[in-house]
């Protein structure tokens, strides 16, 4: 399989049309079509639903899916590569909302004053999506919720802590207290993290599993279930730092008591970045610590 034709197939999905994406590429419909069809006698598979408008098939929409993680791929392997005395180029770095990611900003505004010519991409997730675009060498960097299986990156832990609370309504009977205790958490319903690990340090600290609390929903990142948190359906166990994401008069986060905090690290793969726009940034980052 070729990449060139890996970059036919994401023109014809973004333009849904062969002729129109036939004219972008410069080449004939017919050389177009015949290119298609190999790809789909190659792989054994249908891509396209052909009608007025092109749509794709189940499998053409995880080829979709490949087809842009490699190109992504192409793409940060040609700006690393770019001239090293004019540096510029691409750094990706994904996060959840954590309270060490706040050191990021002037990190990367003091970067860019020294190469203004560097770009960043964000990608904002759960530690276990942001650790798998880790390995498939979609991101540069991590910013990781522990605890999380390390060994296959470099690591550096923030000195900031987690800390562990409860995202109610400014008008919940609980939002008059300064703590929330284990006792607190057993009448009310919880909307909580689906990363087990997390689950079971919040079932350390409650010393019963977490069926001992009414469930009423769980997540992988806080941003969406602010809206059920602000209708008052549920209340929220997150941390902090996500909850400092985005502000709502009608909403306060009480911490945990006894305190239930946790850790987080800025990972790399092994033996990345150390070269180009990655490699500077990850010096750069030392020496602001």
């Amino acid at each position: 399989m070729e990449l060139r034709v890996l970059q036919y197939f994401l023109t014809i999905v973004r333009e849904e049309n062969i002729s129109r994406a036939a004219g972008i590429l410069h080449i004939t419909q017919p050389t177009l079509s015949r290119q298609m069809a190999q790809l789909e006698e190659e792989l054994g598979v249908q891509l396209f639903i052909r009608g007025r408008h092109l749509s794709l098939t189940d499998a053409g929409v995880m080829l979709r899916r490949r087809a842009e993680e490699v190109a992504l791929l192409i793409d940060k392997i040609e700006s690393e590569f770019e001239e090293q005395s004019d540096l510029s180029g691409v750094i990706s770095i994904g996060s959840g909302g954590l309270t060490a990611s706040q050191i990021l900003p002037s990190v990367m505004q003091s970067f860019r004053e020294k190469y203004p010519r560097v770009q960043f991409q964000f990608y904002t997730n759960s530690a276990d999506y942001v650790k798998e675009r880790l390995e498939q060498g979609l991101l540069d960097f991590g910013l990781l919720l522990e605890p999380i299986d390390v060994t296959k990156f470099d690591y550096i832990r923030m000195a900031e802590k987690e800390k562990w609370g409860l995202l109610i309504r400014s008008d919940h009977p609980l939002a008059k207290k300064e703590c929330i205790t284990k006792d607190d958490l057993l009448s009310i319903p919880i909307i909580t993290t689906d990363r087990l690990p997390l689950q079971k340090e919040m079932e350390h600290w409650l010393g019963a599993p977490l069926s001992s609390l009414d469930i009423f929903a769980t997540y992988n990142i806080i941003t969406n279930v602010a809206m059920l948190v602000d209708s008052g359906v549920a209340s929220a166990l997150t941390i902090e730092g996500a909850v400092n994401l985005f502000a709502n008069e009608k909403m306060v986060f009480k911490p945990l008591y006894p305190e239930l905090s946790m850790t987080s690290v800025l990972a790399w793969k092994k033996f990345q970045p150390n070269f180009g726009a990655a490699g500077k940034f990850l010096e750069h980052f030392k020496s602001m610590l």
